[in-house]
């Protein structure tokens, strides 16, 4: 596995550095980006906690650096925030780049089991396994000290890499997550063409499903869903689904927090980007 990085970008914000870098991931099998924000306390601490965001369907590393406002809660803190692409890129599959809910941009943060994707479109085993390794071999970081953020297909991805590595996250933080793509059409879709018709692999990708058998730390989860989302109302989210599996489960503790007004963008995610920093940075820091 390489763990060699190359800056792409390089910018002062709020004291510390905002970055992008990219390396050559062998899980995927393709050159990836990912941004890297690092707080003035990089240079003077060991051992920084780390927050790895995952976006949403169509985005790029960028949309998250850009438009959320992070980066001053990141630095009051002092926490390594990573934020890679949504899917590999370059391989120019049939079909791949034909809808913004299914192939580039959106990898649904699965490993895929069909062809012509299962060699490449393993975002799970990258975001899980490679990408934690890299930061450790680059930068002044604790992964043992880490929470998992994401928004929209990335909440969903957020949720499914905690609930299957219990104790890997010490807490989940999400913004109108896909929280049960069992059962949504964006879901459907993804499901049907990176694992088949098999239901049971199906629920292994499921937060809600999983929130039902998950068996490890007691793990809080922030949710926040923004009311007049017109995905939640288009049965996209299912965030009820969610809460109801984690209301079964004593050692889930999820806190939905649905927000009158706001829908499914990033003037929403940045109203309250900073109560979700405040939340993991009480478990991390």
């Amino acid at each position: 596995m390489s763990k060699a990085i190359k800056l792409v970008s390089q910018s002062k914000c709020f004291g510390g550095l905002q970055c992008v870098y990219e390396h050559e991931s062998s899980i995927l099998k393709c050159n990836m980006k990912f941004g890297c924000y690092l707080p003035p306390q990089h240079d003077k601490k060991k051992n920084l906690p780390v927050v790895y965001f995952l976006s949403g369907l169509t985005c790029t590393e960028q949309n998250f650096i850009m438009k959320s406002g992070f980066q001053r809660f990141a630095a009051k803190h002092g926490i390594v925030v990573i934020n890679p692409d949504t899917s590999p890129r370059g391989f120019d599959f049939p079909g791949e780049h034909d809808s913004y809910d299914f192939g580039s941009g959106a990898g649904f943060y699965v490993n895929a089991t069909e062809e012509p994707w299962k060699n490449n479109y393993r975002m799970y085993s990258y975001i899980t396994g490679e990408l934690p390794s890299v930061l450790t071999s680059n930068f002044n970081v604790n992964v043992n000290k880490s929470a998992i953020s994401g928004h929209s297909m990335g909440g969903h991805g957020a949720l499914i890499s905690a609930l299957k590595n219990p104790g890997k996250y010490k807490c989940v933080s999400v913004f109108a997550p896909i929280a049960n793509p069992s059962e949504c059409p964006w879901g459907i879709k993804a499901f049907t063409g990176y694992l088949g018709e098999n239901k049971g692999a199906w629920k292994q990708c499921d937060a809600t499903y999983l929130a039902k058998d998950y068996d490890g730390p007691k793990l809080e989860i922030l949710l926040d869903q923004g009311e007049d989302d017109p995905y939640l109302n288009d049965k996209q989210l299912l965030p009820e689904n969610l809460q109801n599996a984690c209301a079964g489960n004593k050692l889930l503790s999820l806190n939905l927090r649905k927000q009158p007004g706001y829908d499914h963008g990033y003037y929403f995610i940045s109203s309250f980007i900073e109560e979700h920093f405040t939340f993991m940075a009480k478990h991390i820091c």
